[in-house]
């Protein structure tokens, strides 16, 4: 899968360990590593659905349309479909078949 970011600040910190582990730590930074590993190796988005322990998933309320991915509990990886348009199936959802692009949003807490 092809991955874009937010922001140039967002994609230097996600790309640069060293940068990573100095605003995260090196839990938080080697499973956002693992996560990015695991995402460009994904043909579409429903290859990482079908990680357990990356427990991807729809976000919901205000967050409609994000996904997030585990990291250390309770941050998550937040990202979006970036393919335009974005892949939805008859009942408007995403298809997680279709999704061959996505946008990083950012490394937080979804539940504060």
């Amino acid at each position: 899968m092809v991955i874009v970011f937010t922001n140039t600040k967002l994609q230097k910190e996600c790309n640069e360990a060293k940068l990573l582990v100095k605003k995260h730590g090196p839990i938080r930074a080697k499973l956002l590593q693992k996560r990015l590993t695991e995402l460009r190796a994904a043909v579409v988005l429903e290859d990482i659905f079908r990680m357990p322990q990356a427990r991807c998933h729809e976000l919901r309320g205000n967050r409609k349309g994000q996904l997030s991915v585990d990291l250390d509990h309770p941050y998550r990886l937040i990202f979006e479909s970036a393919d335009e348009p974005v892949p939805t199936k008859p009942d408007g959802g995403l298809d997680w078949t279709l999704v061959k692009t996505i946008r990083i949003l950012g490394i937080e807490d979804t539940h504060e």
